[in-house]
């Protein structure tokens, strides 16, 4: 038999937290879950480990926060985690980052509401 995976714990206090409403998380764009939704899938079947990905993402929001004001409105949680999602799955070599701006550009050149 296998060994059983650790759970994956998000932080649900601080600056890791991700945003959430009454207990359940909190997506703004369809985007964002999907992003959340690869993240686990590809950390179930063993891809990284889960500290993998939250130093990830500690290192981004700490760039944010060296790079604007404590006040800055354009902090987004999810842009965040894509973002630390992007640079881990690089540097694991399982998706390399002309791959994804060839993919992110394709997407964006489809028509306003079609998001699939």
């Amino acid at each position: 038999m296998g060994e059983t995976k650790p759970e994956a714990v998000l932080a649900w206090d601080g600056p890791l937290s991700p945003p959430r409403r009454n207990g359940e998380l909190v997506f703004d764009a369809l985007w964002e879950s999907r992003v959340f939704g690869m993240t686990m899938q590809l950390y179930e079947r063993g891809a990284f480990a889960w500290d993998e990905f939250r130093d990830y993402l500690i290192a981004v929001i700490a760039e944010w926060d060296r790079t604007h004001d404590v006040d800055d409105p354009g902090y987004r949680y999810w842009d965040c985690w894509l973002r630390a999602f992007e640079s881990l799955i690089a540097a694991k070599g399982l998706c390399g980052p002309a791959v994804v701006e060839d993919r992110v550009a394709e997407l964006a050149a489809r028509p306003a509401g079609h998001d699939h």
